[in-house]
């Protein structure tokens, strides 16, 4: 009877204890309008669900190696954005008009 009562002193203590956090990583506002990831900072990144600072960091970096997006599902090969995380990100995201390469 004991350990029952200390059981459910632990869950709801660890309920009160988790649940604030994952109330404010919910609540981020979303994005008025629609992040070109070739040319966002790291900052209007940061606004889309999902992503903070490390995760947008790693989309600036390897849009400086790999060169421009040309779809979103080139998001794919940054490290830390799968599928999930991709299909709750494309409402907010386009890549617009990718540099064209100079004609020779």
């Amino acid at each position: 009877m004991t350990r029952r009562i200390v059981a459910a002193v632990l869950a709801v203590a660890f309920a009160v204890l988790v649940a604030p956090g994952l109330a404010s990583a919910e609540s981020k506002p979303q994005p008025a309008g629609r992040v070109n990831i070739n040319t966002a900072s790291v900052a209007q990144l940061e606004a889309l669900p999902g992503i903070g600072a490390q995760l947008a960091a790693r989309i600036v970096e390897h849009r400086q190696k790999a060169g421009s997006f040309r779809s979103t599902q080139e998001l794919l090969s940054v490290r830390g954005i799968g599928e999930k995380n991709l299909a709750k990100l494309e409402p907010f995201l386009t890549v617009g008009d990718a540099p064209k390469p100079a004609a020779k």
